[in-house]
């Protein structure tokens, strides 16, 4: 009787432990790409269902920021944001292009609603968030990470922003585009 109450404890153990690890397993993730490298292309479908790829934007310089959700508060203030800045950022022969892992549908509506002057892109599957190293993956729930990449005309990452405060940061992309864009 103890030796079975034993084996079945250590199989309860066993068997919490190996889910508990089973949940909380990440997949393996791409690194942020270096300044300097080539930014990772990409093809993906824009809110009014238009595919838009990295190359859609060769020759000026790309605001590309991930964030986790279509109105949510932190998400809505970014990209409102890039909004009130974006004849500032378009002078600086820069445009912007937002990404999340929501649908194209879901972009359209957060677009209109906060009238965005610039494309939001549907990766759904979170594929190119990874290929950028700003995918959080929780095996049932993926939402890209807050990153900002500046690419330059030629396609190449000059600045990865990891930490955002989405109340600054759009001043702080202006700030050094027009330090990066005078080289």
């Amino acid at each position: 009787m103890r030796s079975q109450l034993r084996r079945a404890w250590c199989v309860g153990l066993l068997s919490t432990l190996g889910l508990g690890a089973a949940l909380m397993a990440v997949p393996v993730q791409a690194a942020v790409p270096a300044a300097g490298a080539p930014a990772p292309d990409f093809a993906l479908p824009d809110q009014d269902g238009s595919a838009r790829s990295l190359s859609d934007w060769r020759g000026k310089w790309l605001v590309l920021y991930f964030y986790p959700k279509n109105d949510t508060p932190g998400c809505t203030e970014e990209a409102c944001a890039f909004r009130d800045d974006w004849m500032q950022l378009s002078a600086l022969g820069a445009e912007v292009v937002g990404i999340s892992v929501d649908t194209a549908a879901s972009h359209k509506a957060f677009s209109q609603k906060h009238k965005l002057p610039f494309p939001l892109l549907a990766d759904e599957r979170g594929e190119v968030a990874q290929k950028y190293g700003a995918i959080s993956d929780w095996l049932v729930v993926k939402l890209a990470k807050r990153y900002t990449f500046l690419i330059d005309p030629q396609g190449r990452v000059a600045k990865a922003y990891l930490s955002v405060n989405t109340s600054k940061h759009s001043g702080e992309v202006i700030t050094d585009l027009k330090q990066l864009s005078r080289r």
